[in-house]
């Protein structure tokens, strides 16, 4: 879950980006500034990967046609004149800024084509909240409140078919490979959604600290849609999240068992935002074990 009280109390203190480790240099910065521009077509800048200053990544302004719009995003890779399979990086609460960008980036180094999206397209475009920090000052939750409410399982599964769509239209992407999705908190769910949303494309799905993933007697719960899936799941679960809901892991891992898709369901030593670079919560030992999995079940699957 988001919890507004957690988030408030850890803001106390007025913590900054560069406490929360965010920047890992001052050119992958302005490289993702650049990249935080409204879109602009096919424009791109090369940029050094904040995991290995050895390498260069590109990071791409991007914009697609949805049922309900035109979303924005970035399309992030390894090298130009190469294909790689593509995954899709459904952000949290926060949207899309500069710690999201620079994950991307890091998977990206890994051989993967990332596309990190903007849930709140329907409203607004681009960065909204330069990091957590300045989401909490900014009242957030009450600014995106009407944003999320349009994210519907319905809306997220129209979203992803257009996505998939555009990627596999695009001279980076792999169509001979599956198609990874990752969420994080809110976007955890969409992770799920997307896989049911297009199961012959989306191989696998992860989702960390994600918020609403078992909706008892909601035919549109996340847990409730895996035999409509084709993918292997990675269902990071943060540790006061299972102690507030201590049920969820088991019905995920039923379901996941009735449908016959393989899950690593797990319960990891970090808070809820634990593998966000810039959330309070951000807790480095558990994040790498998180990422680890991820690389495991793309690695696996796709």
């Amino acid at each position: 879950m988001c919890d507004e009280t957690k988030l408030k109390n850890w803001a106390k203190g007025a913590i900054s980006r560069r406490q929360f480790g965010v920047f890992a240099g001052a050119a992958a910065g302005t490289a993702v500034l650049a990249a935080c521009a409204p879109p602009s077509g096919d424009a791109s800048e090369e940029a050094p990967d904040p995991a290995n200053a050895t390498r260069t990544m590109f990071s791409d302004a991007v914009s697609l046609a949805t049922e309900d719009g035109t979303m924005d995003g970035f399309l992030v890779y390894p090298k130009q004149d190469e294909e790689y399979p593509a995954v899709i990086l459904w952000p949290d609460v926060a949207g899309v800024r500069q710690a999201k960008i620079e994950m991307a980036m890091r998977l990206a180094s890994q051989g993967y084509a990332v596309l990190v999206v903007n849930p709140y397209y329907r409203d607004v475009a681009g960065e909204q909240f330069g990091d957590f920090a300045a989401f909490i000052k900014a009242e957030g939750f009450s600014k995106v409140g009407p944003w999320r409410e349009k994210l519907t399982a319905e809306a997220i599964m129209r979203d992803t078919k257009a996505i998939v769509s555009w990627l596999d239209s695009q001279p980076q992407v792999d169509t001979s490979r599956g198609i990874g999705a990752q969420g994080y908190c809110m976007g955890g769910p969409f992770a799920v959604w997307s896989a049911a949303a297009v199961p012959g494309r989306i191989k696998a799905a992860a989702s960390f600290h994600g918020g609403g993933l078992v909706r008892e007697d909601n035919p549109m719960s996340p847990h409730n849609l895996l035999d409509q899936t084709q993918a292997n799941f990675l269902i990071a679960i943060a540790r006061d999240d299972h102690d507030e809901s201590p049920s969820d892991k088991l019905l995920f891992a039923k379901a996941a068992g009735r449908a016959a898709r393989p899950a690593n369901i797990d319960i990891y030593d970090g808070d809820h935002g634990w593998t966000v670079l810039d959330s309070p919560a951000y807790a480095e030992g558990a994040a790498e074990k998180a990422y680890a999995s991820l690389l495991k079940l793309y690695s696996d699957a796709l």
